[in-house]
């Protein structure tokens, strides 16, 4: 290799550990890796910009629109009402969860799906006397399991597909052509979830992290005719307390939610803090404040107004507010809501409520205006996963957007037209009988999945294009003594493990060239090995960091790191013998001539 290919290695390291140990985003790292590949002259203009163009990424997010709006019009509620019904175990609710769920998936982006059913299965779960943590878990793995169906089930499979028509000029997969090998590892994955995970998965039924208001909330007043009547809280000292957080004001039977600085202070004003509960003494020491008439702590929060609307909400990967404090992230100014405690772990945070540095993950109880539930629905921020009186579907349209759905399918299944014009008519479709909104279209897409997938192409295409997945694969290749079984472990393995410590596509679009050139030089048949990348990086359990709904169900299933590990870790192992298996007896590994 020349130095472009050392310094294309070397940038190809450095965005690997930075995606490991660092905070920074994935789309973030990407685009500086294309800066670089670009500006220093290893790509041209038109090969660092090529993943913009193409058509797998373009199909995700025509699939983005398709599943908003299946949301929107109700379709998956329709599928949900009638098929979870009321199991009297959890063997059985994983049972009647599993069917929809792993359906939804296979033929839409995993990721909306989930986003859809977590308040769905959160909701279901206190109604049928089962602990979220039975459930968030298999949740994710099934949903998971589904997108490795069809080759529209996950974003990776379309990007993988994408980009090796590119790399090739073959005509590419067809819909159902990873099936053959996702089938046997969804239902084995079912199996193994049906029969260890009611032991595996903890029961925190018991635990939740907001069952009492009255251990993180204190109330106090305003003395009638006191020094703080008439005073800002700016220049009452009560917007930048330590240990508390001011959160609503009750003013003569009104309330007054995320209250503005520059709110005037009346007499019998009172005062709702969230923190630090010891933090009453210092409160009270405060010329001006009071005890509350109805003493120490009171039910404020807990009684129902039209003003103040109470949240839980999981801080999704997309949140600005990821690596601030709380106080830092000015939520009442940018959300229109108040943090009143934060959970992790399954575990509420105690102490200094306004210097919790947020994590993707975390599980925030909000005091919220009845705006922000609309504006969030749709929102990258937060995911709502409790019961809220939220925008109504289009019901009358459900069975209009399942037809849609069923027809584009349908049209990509007998090859009438291209994956990619299916995804574009079903999502225009969508919004032109009204079944999402344009508005609603453009939310649900994930600008950040699709810059990180564009910008992943840049780095794929300068390790081929510099030599360096030619080297590495002819070091691969003289490492097994060219044993293709070896070799299709080798690249599964290899996949699996970057994809549970940076993003699945960032680790697909990577090796891809890498195993394009394994069996050139070995002389194999390059399709088992394709859809084992697509495998192995869908199939990611161990941790909730390794694919994105496995994080956005932490919050939700109130669990700890360790949980991801006991019951993923397995699961990795049995996806990974049965997708090595049957690629191994379905396919020859030599090329055939």
């Amino acid at each position: 290799m020349d130095w472009s290919g050392w310094f294309t290695l070397f940038l190809c390291v450095a965005a690997l550990l930075t995606l490991t140990f660092t905070r920074i985003g994935p789309h973030l790292v990407m685009i500086a890796a294309l800066t670089v590949l670009s500006v220093s002259g290893i790509l041209t203009a038109d090969e660092a910009l090529q993943g913009f163009s193409n058509s797998g990424l373009i199909t995700v997010a025509g699939m983005f629109v398709v599943a908003a709006g299946m949301h929107a019009s109700g379709a998956i509620d329709l599928l949900v009402n009638h098929v979870l019904g009321r199991p009297s175990s959890v063997r059985a609710a994983l049972s009647r969860m599993f069917f929809p769920v792993v359906l939804l998936s296979g033929f839409l982006n995993n990721t909306p799906v989930v986003a859809t059913m977590i308040p769905a299965i959160y909701t279901w779960s206190r109604k049928i006397g089962i602990s979220p943590s039975k459930l968030m878990i298999p949740l994710s793995y099934t949903a998971i399991l589904g997108g490795t169906l069809t080759l529209i089930g996950t974003s990776t499979n379309l990007i993988v597909n994408g980009q090796y028509q590119t790399l090739t000029g073959e005509t590419g997969f067809s819909l159902f052509a990873i099936t053959v090998v996702g089938l046997p590892v969804a239902i084995c994955g079912f199996i193994f979830m049906w029969l260890f995970f009611p032991r595996l998965l903890p029961d925190r039924s018991q635990n939740k992290a907001f069952s009492n208001l009255r251990e993180f909330t204190l109330e106090v007043s305003v003395a009638p005719n006191g020094p703080l009547v008439g005073k800002t809280i700016q220049e009452a000292g009560l917007r930048h307390l330590q240990r508390v957080y001011l959160v609503e004001i009750e003013r003569k039977g009104t309330v007054i939610t995320a209250v503005s600085s520059e709110e005037m202070l009346q007499g019998e004003d009172r005062l709702v803090f969230a923190g630090d509960t010891d933090a009453i003494s210092d409160l009270l020491r405060i010329n001006g404040i009071m005890p509350s008439t109805d003493g120490e702590h009171t039910q404020t929060l807990q009684t129902q107004r039209a003003e103040r609307r109470l949240v839980e909400a999981v801080v999704s990967p997309h949140c600005a507010a990821i690596g601030h404090a709380i106080r830092d992230a000015r939520f009442r100014d940018q959300y229109g809501a108040v943090v009143l405690a934060v959970a992790r772990n399954g575990e509420r945070i105690k102490g200094n409520l306004g210097t919790i540095i947020l994590q993707a993950g975390d599980t925030l109880l909000l005091e919220a205006r009845p705006a922000f539930v609309s504006r969030q629905r749709y929102n990258k921020d937060f995911l709502l996963i409790n019961d809220l009186n939220t925008e109504a579907p289009r019901h009358e349209r459900a069975y209009l957007a399942w037809g849609i759905l069923v027809g584009i399918i349908a049209l990509a299944a007998f090859e009438i037209i291209s994956m990619l014009n299916a995804a574009l008519i079903g999502a225009g479709l969508m919004i032109i009988t009204g079944c999402c909104s344009a508005s609603q279209a453009e939310k649900s897409l994930d600008l950040t999945v699709i810059i990180t997938i564009a910008a992943s192409f840049a780095l794929g295409m300068a390790l081929q294009k510099t030599g360096v997945a030619e080297y590495i694969a002819e070091n691969i290749v003289d490492f097994s003594n060219g044993t293709p079984w070896l070799l299709l472990i080798l690249t599964y393995l290899t996949v699996s493990l970057l994809t549970e410590v940076i993003t699945n596509n960032a680790a697909a679009l990577l090796m891809l060239p890498i195993v394009l050139e394994i069996t050139e030089k070995a002389d194999l048949n390059n399709v088992p090995f394709i859809l084992a990348i697509m495998m192995a990086a869908s199939a990611s359990f161990a941790t909730p960091i390794g694919y994105q709904t496995n994080l956005m169900v932490y919050g939700p299933g109130g669990y700890r790191f360790t949980d991801f590990l006991k019951a993923g870790l397995p699961m990795n192992l049995v996806t990974a013998a049965v997708t090595i298996s049957v690629l191994l007896i379905g396919w020859p590994l030599a090329q055939v001539n």
